[in-house]
C-alpha cells in the first residue's frame, strides 16, 4: 500500500477504551492496510474451520470497524468486552505451549519482520502467563490466549503493522475497568495477572476508567508491548490518517480503539528564562558571569536593579536561553555568582522573520540584518561589521555607521 505520507510512519494508540487483539486488527484496517495480505496470510495457516469476517459498524455512534474470527463457524466473542480468549468461551480450544504456536506461525505466508513480531508477541503473553502461573514458560499451555483464534489475532496484527510500515509507536497510557473476569482459572480481578505482569515489565502505564469489565486483554497488552518505541506524543504532530476499531462489550460509552498514523510538525522554539536575585555579588564577579554565559550560547544576559527583602538593593540576573542549554547555563551562574537559586520558566515568543544580507557601501560591504513581519520590512545594519570596515578604512565610525544605516533605510524600502 502506498501511505498519504511517507514520513508518517509513527503509529500513535489511544487507549482510551483500552485495547484488545481484535480490536488493534480492526483500526489498522481502518488506516488502510492491506487486506489481500491478511488473508493470505491467514489461509496460508493451514488452520481447517479458521475463518474471520471485516464489517463496518458503530458503537454509541462512533463509527468504525470489526474484526472477527471464528473457528468451525463460532464466532469468537461470546463472553467479551473484546475478543479475548478462555474467558467464558463455549467452542473447544486446543492446548498448545509456545513452540506448537511458532509452527504454526511458521507456515504462514508473511514477511521474516511480521513472522518475528508475531513471535515476539505471542513470547510476551507466555512469559507474563508463566509468572502468573508460577512455572516455566514451556510448561504454558495456551488455552486462554493460544488456541488458533488467537494465533489469528496476531498473525493478523503483525502482517498489517508490516504493511503500514509503521516505524515507530507511542502508547501514553492504556485505560482498564474494574471488577471480576471468568476464565478457566474461576473469578480473576481485573487486571487480570497477565495483563498486570506485562504493564509492570514493560512500564505501560494503565489509567483507571470506572467502568466495570475487562478493558484490556493479555493479547492487547502484549502487542502494545511489542510495538511501543515511546509513550510521549511530539509536542507537535500532523494526523494523516485514522483507524477505529470497535470492540465488542457496551460500557455505556464509546468502546473503541483509536489508530492514528502521526507526522511530527517542526519543534516549537523552546525558550528558556533563567533568573536569580542576587545582592552579595561584585560587579566583577557579575561581569563575569555574563561573558561566561554569553560565550555558552545564551541568547541575551541582562542586570536589572530590584530590592530584596527587608529593602536590601540587588540585583536580577535575567538569561534568555535554549532549553537544551540550561543546565549548563545554571552551572555557570552557580559558579560565577553566590546565588543559591534559580528560577527556571518557559516563555513564548514572536520573531520577525530574519535574514543576513550584504550592503554596499562607498568604503566597502557591510553586513545587515533584513526583518520582515507581515508587510512591515526593517533593516539593520551590524555594528561588529561597520566597526570592523571602519577600522580598516580608517573612517570614523559615526560617519560610516550614518551611511551604513542610510544603506539600510533604503534595502527595507523606507
Amino acid at each position: 500500500m502506498t501511505l498519504l505520507n511517507p514520513v508518517a510512519t509513527t503509529l500513535y494508540l489511544e487507549g482510551a477504551s483500552g485495547i484488545a487483539g481484535d480490536m488493534f486488527v480492526a483500526a489498522l484496517l481502518g488506516l488502510g492496510a492491506g487486506r489481500q495480505k491478511l488473508d493470505t496470510a491467514l489461509r496460508s495457516l493451514g488452520v481447517d474451520g479458521l475463518d474471520y469476517t471485516i464489517t463496518e459498524g458503530s458503537s454509541h455512534g462512533i463509527a468504525g470497524i470489526s474484526f472477527d474470527v471464528s473457528v468451525h463457524g463460532t464466532p469468537d466473542h461470546e463472553l467479551g468486552h473484546h475478543h479475548e480468549h478462555g474467558h467464558e468461551h463455549h467452542h473447544p480450544h486446543e492446548h498448545r505451549n509456545l513452540d506448537d504456536v511458532f509452527a504454526v506461525i511458521d507456515r504462514g505466508e508473511m514477511s521474516a519482520r511480521a513472522r518475528e513480531l508475531a513471535k515476539r508477541i505471542f513470547t510476551i503473553v507466555a512469559e507474563a502467563e508463566a509468572a502468573a502461573h508460577g512455572c516455566p514458560v514451556s510448561a504454558v499451555h495456551f488455552h486462554e490466549v493460544g488456541a488458533i483464534d488467537s494465533i489469528a489475532d496476531i498473525v493478523a496484527a503483525a502482517v498489517l503493522w508490516d504493511d503500514l510500515g509503521i516505524a515507530e509507536c507511542v502508547v501514553p497510557h492504556l485505560a482498564e475497568g474494574e471488577g471480576t473476569v471468568r476464565c478457566q482459572h474461576g473469578e480473576l480481578p481485573v487486571p487480570v495477572p497477565a495483563v498486570l505482569n506485562i504493564a509492570q515489565r514493560y512500564g505501560i502505564a494503565l489509567r483507571p476508567s470506572g467502568r466495570k469489565g475487562e478493558m484490556v486483554t493479555p493479547t492487547g497488552i502484549a502487542i502494545a508491548a511489542a510495538l511501543r518505541t515511546t509513550e510521549t506524543l511530539p509536542e507537535a504532530f500532523r494526523v494523516r490518517r485514522v483507524g477505529v476499531g470497535l470492540g465488542k462489550r457496551d460500557f455505556g460509552a464509546p468502546n473503541m480503539l483509536r489508530a492514528m498514523l502521526i507526522e511530527k510538525s517542526a519543534d516549537p522554539e523552546k525558550i528558556r528564562v533563567l533568573e536569580s536575585n542576587i545582592d552579595d555579588a561584585s560587579g566583577e564577579a557579575l561581569g563575569l558571569a555574563m561573558e561566561r554565559l554569553l560565550a555558552a550560547g545564551a541568547r541575551d544576559v541582562h542586570f536589572l536593579p530590584c530590592f530584596m527583602k527587608k529593602n536590601r538593593p540587588a540585583t536580577l540576573l535575567r538569561v534568555i536561553a535554549d532549553a537544551a542549554k540550561c543546565d549548563e547555563l545554571e552551572q555557570i551562574i552557580f559558579e560565577c555568582t553566590t546565588t543559591i537559586g534559580i528560577r527556571r520558566y518557559p516563555v513564548e515568543r514572536s520573531c520577525m522573520e530574519r535574514t543576513m544580507i550584504e550592503l554596499e557601501l562607498p568604503a566597502g560591504k557591510i553586513a545587515a540584518k533584513r526583518c520582515v513581519w507581515g508587510g512591515m520590512v526593517r533593516c539593520y545594519p551590524e555594528f561588529e561589521s561597520v566597526k570592523a570596515l571602519a577600522a580598516a578604512r580608517k573612517i570614523p565610525f559615526a560617519v560610516l555607521w550614518q551611511e551604513a544605516q542610510r544603506a539600510a533605510d533604503a534595502a527595507a524600502g523606507r
